[in-house]
């Protein structure tokens, strides 16, 4: 079974240049083929553009903000400007900080070690583990999955009705959901949350590389993301938005960079002043390639057009979900169902099939990466499998046999780099296995279903 794409005009906006595009990998069936990278929901392959220009600097590579020299400076300048990119890149406001991290995990860490004392949290469980989880000293109101957008509307209102009016608040929310692609209505909640006097912070892992993403017109007070799933390479993250609260918050990390002065006390001790710029939460050298990394990656999806990227992009979704839909074996999950719109992150189960299995298969019989598992997302798979909350269930491939039933579903992500050919593969693939299964054994080794080699099913 095959989906066409020839509605797509690559002459308007072809699939933009990533590394690794023309990597080949061996098949358990013997030959080899190009690798379908379609799990860009967990690290999406680096833009050819970003390495290119990572390159071109290294050469200049000099620690930043303390040193004199030539490329001390050119370094600090570099570091700094990609602070201003990335700040034009989200539409922040004018006194809002851009403070880099390592990821969207660390900072929304960085945020939660931030909070104002005896802050309210209210989050949904249908979230990432990285905004689902860091609220660990605050006061944390869990709100059950909503099955439509309208509804998670107003289960926030109600929750935010009952809390405490007097004290600080704050709503996480993601804006496109890791396991479903599925678009939240970010704009209303934020309105919902700042109508009862709470601020929000957006998780924008899966939005930014997507669909672009406005501080200002969302009228988010803060927005977190990683520069892996923005086609940079590992390492770096950004935490955007509002001063105030990072300002007054004791430094992230304490150390030099983060303070302004230092200085010993008459009674032995030792008095620091912090700065009250990004700067507080960057303490130690900072990773001045991820950042510029992120950058690049900002000002090549921008030159690009997101218009376009989101108009292919969506005719790639529409293209896999069709051809899923066309196979009765296959589920595809969601919360608000079939029109919802959603950027390029489908999950599903097979019918008859162990997930993790089906995603062994992909890999070694038709060189497709995809992902099997509970995507770091566990709360809100099991309801979308409809499960016990209590039932057995990991990140990863479990200890069940090729066929047995697991609490697991298989993830196909893509994005701006992926090629018409990939898509029409995976869902050729799909097809052909449901019909007419694997043709190969596999088993359970170390946690992962692989390949067993020299046996083959028939």
């Amino acid at each position: 079974m095959s989906v066409s794409t020839a509605a797509i005009d690559e002459s308007v906006c072809a699939p933009l240049p990533v590394l690794g595009g023309d990597v080949r990998v061996p098949l358990v069936t013997g030959g080899e083929v190009a690798y379908a990278a379609l799990d860009y929901a967990a690290s999406a392959p680096a833009l050819r553009r970003v390495w290119d220009d990572v390159a071109a600097y290294a050469p200049y590579y000099g620690s930043v903000h303390r040193g004199a020299g030539y490329l001390s400076q050119l370094s600090t300048d570099l570091f700094e400007n990609s602070r201003a990119t990335v700040a034009e890149f989200l539409g922040c406001r004018a006194d809002d900080q851009v403070v880099f991290t390592r990821s969207t995990t660390d900072s929304l860490n960085l945020l939660a070690a931030a909070l104002p004392a005896d802050c309210q949290v209210f989050v949904f469980e249908t979230e990432h583990h990285a905004s689902l989880l860091p609220w660990r000293d605050a006061r944390v109101t869990y709100l059950n999955a909503p099955r439509t957008p309208a509804q998670a509307v107003e289960t926030l209102e109600r929750a935010l009705a009952a809390r405490d009016p007097y004290g600080p608040a704050l709503v996480c929310v993601t804006g496109a959901s890791n396991v479903t692609g599925e678009l939240w209505p970010v704009g209303e909640l934020a309105a919902a949350a700042h109508a009862h006097g709470a601020r929000i912070v957006l998780d924008a892992a899966q939005l930014a590389p997507h669909h672009p993403v406005d501080i200002t017109e969302l009228d988010v007070d803060w927005v977190a993301f990683s520069g892996h799933k923005l086609y940079a390479p590992f390492g770096s993250g950004v935490l955007a938005g509002r001063a105030d609260w990072l300002r007054e918050a004791e430094p992230y990390l304490a150390g030099g960079g983060a303070s302004r002065k230092v200085a010993r006390r008459t009674d032995g001790g030792v008095d620091v002043e912090w700065h009250t710029t990004a700067a507080r939460h960057e303490a130690g050298s900072p990773n001045v390639i991820g950042a510029y990394s992120i950058a690049s990656a900002c000002k090549a999806l921008k030159e690009a057009g997101f218009d376009a990227l989101v108009a292919r992009e969506q005719r790639l979704v529409t293209g896999v979900r069709a051809g899923l839909a066309a196979i009765p074996q296959v589920k595809v999950l969601s919360l608000f169902g079939d029109d919802a719109p959603r950027v390029g992150v489908i999950s599903f189960v097979v019918e008859g099939w162990n997930s993790s299995h089906f995603a062994a298969a992909l890999s070694a019989e038709y060189g497709i990466g995809v992902r099997d598992g509970l995507f770091c997302a566990h709360p809100l798979v099991r309801t979308l499998l409809g499960s016990d909350p209590q039932e057995v269930g990991e990140c990863g491939a479990p200890e069940a046999e090729p066929g047995e039933r697991s609490l697991n579903a298989i993830r196909v992500s893509f994005g701006a780099g992926t090629p018409d050919e990939h898509i029409e593969r995976f869902v050729r693939a799909v097809g052909e296995l449901v019909r007419e299964g694997a043709q190969w054994k596999y088993r359970t080794e170390d946690g992962r279903c692989v390949p067993d080699r020299g046996t083959a099913q028939h």
